[in-house]
């Protein structure tokens, strides 16, 4: 028993041991991020790769490469959620490259919330959707990805694709005004 304290030193190292196994504060704010984007980025990168079980191995390996690199997060430079988005994006194009394809990405984003009690009005809505995304260039499909899909703003997209905010607006205005175009046309 130490004497000044009044405690044992098998206390004291039980503690000191017990404040070393909590979890630390970049790992809950890590976990936070996680529950509240997996859902996002899961439908981002199904979006670019259409191909439901690679988006799930190409998403966990996306959070397994942030959880990796979570210590060199910059607040300054931008919100974590664009940060994540960026190295989501950097894994869905490695696994198009691993797999031969060319680094282009979809036609269309996958619907991963359909279901059986779809009204027709809402199914014929997708359909024209999707024809009018068809018609539109990868990288438009792609802002429009992370805009509605990924839930990102403006100032997070520039981030993610490496353009000025009012790029990225200008950018993203134009693919919206070509989608529009192109479901009219398809009315």
């Amino acid at each position: 028993m130490n004497s000044d304290s009044g405690r044992s030193t098998g206390m004291e190292q039980t503690l000191v041991a017990e404040a070393q196994d909590a979890p630390r504060s970049g790992d809950l704010a890590f976990e936070r991020l996680y529950r509240s984007s997996r859902d996002d980025v899961y439908a981002y990168v199904a979006s670019l790769l259409r191909d439901a079980p690679a988006a799930e191995e190409v998403t966990a390996a996306a959070f397994e490469r942030a959880y990796r690199k979570r210590n060199r997060f910059d607040p300054q430079r931008g919100e974590p959620r664009a940060w994540l988005f960026g190295i989501a994006r950097n894994a869905a194009l490695d696994e198009l490259r691993r797999r031969g394809r060319q680094a282009e990405l979809t036609a269309e984003p996958a619907d991963l919330h359909s279901g059986a009690d779809q009204g027709a009005e809402h199914s014929e809505r997708s359909l024209a959707v999707s024809a009018a995304l068809e018609r539109l260039e990868p990288r438009e499909r792609e802002l429009i990805a992370l805009k509605f899909f990924a839930g990102l703003e403006n100032r997070e997209i520039a981030r993610v694709l490496d353009l000025s905010e009012s790029n990225a607006g200008t950018k993203l205005h134009r693919a919206m005004t070509k989608l529009r175009e192109a479901c009219d046309g398809n009315a």
